[in-house]
């Protein structure tokens, strides 16, 4: 399935191990699933939920995006890559990059994988200060990158700190900063993805997240979806403007041309395609 990372807002993580967690996973409203083969599986089980990946994409329908979380270390990453169902999923998320080889050795595993497709789309996870300080070359890395990654907790982890604001805000402006530098999408929240029962706080803190560049988060729990959803969503002027650039568009299409004016903003396809990509989230947001 290709996908537009950029409009992701929300991307689910759905333990790999987990059968019963697979029926309702896509009925949760978010933009995307994410099949977790790493921290969230156990060493002893990780074989089984290699072999649930089919099962569980069958089980979510065609409607929702698919990425699974691979295992960093060589021979688990072979063994999740060889498992992998390329032709259903979006993309892989590669945890613990730290170095540009990483990503282009994955991206060739995957590229001469039996069931490899055309290009497996890479999000590169971000989740230690060296991580942070060799930004560049990882975002360009290989060109199947779609998306930067901020692991918060395990930044916070290694630097010995709270994942809070003070601790994660100069690291995940980096990532941002990054990430719109070449195009990607930026994934993550300057604070703990952990944040559950206080709406109040994780409201905040995704308002903040979107502030500082994020275009969308991993969500670890569903009562998150529709506040990333909302955070990371357009507001109602950017609705306003959409629906005008679209109408705009449109006209100028009946003509015969393949720009426009409106607000005193030319207008092209690539801002076209994101205004209707902006209505296509509040109409579906709707239904």
């Amino acid at each position: 399935m290709t996908v537009n990372a950029r409009f992701l807002r929300s991307l689910l993580f759905v333990p790999a191990n987990s059968p019963r967690l697979f029926a309702k996973a896509a009925q949760r409203g978010a933009d995307a699933l994410i099949l977790d083969l790493e921290d969230a599986v156990p060493a002893d089980q990780k074989h089984d939920a290699r072999a649930n990946l089919s099962a569980a994409i069958d089980a979510f329908g065609s409607e929702v995006p698919v990425f699974v979380r691979v295992n960093p270390e060589p021979e688990l990453l072979r063994q999740d890559i060889a498992a992998l169902p390329m032709a259903s999923i979006a993309g892989i998320m590669l945890p613990k990059v730290e170095t540009a080889i990483q990503v282009q050795e994955v991206a060739e595993q995957l590229s001469l994988a039996p069931n490899a497709v055309a290009q497996t789309p890479i999000i590169p996870l971000i989740e230690s200060p060296l991580a942070v300080v060799r930004l560049e070359s990882i975002a360009t890395a290989h060109p199947s990158i779609v998306a930067l990654g901020f692991g918060g907790e395990d930044y916070a982890a290694a630097m010995g700190v709270a994942p809070d604001a003070e601790g994660l805000i100069w690291a995940a402006h980096a990532v941002t900063n990054a990430a719109h530098a070449f195009g990607l999408a930026a994934w993550g929240l300057p604070g703990s993805v952990a944040v559950i029962s206080d709406t109040d706080a994780y409201t905040s803190l995704v308002t903040r997240a979107r502030s500082i560049g994020f275009t969308g988060t991993v969500c670890i729990h569903p009562a998150q979806i529709a506040l990333a959803n909302k955070g990371f969503g357009p507001t109602e002027a950017e609705l306003k403007w959409a629906q005008a650039v679209v109408t705009a568009g449109e006209q100028a299409s009946a003509k015969g041309l393949g720009a426009a004016i409106v607000n005193g903003q030319m207008i092209d396809k690539p801002i076209i395609e994101r205004a209707r990509q902006w209505l296509a989230l509040r109409d579906r947001d709707s239904a």
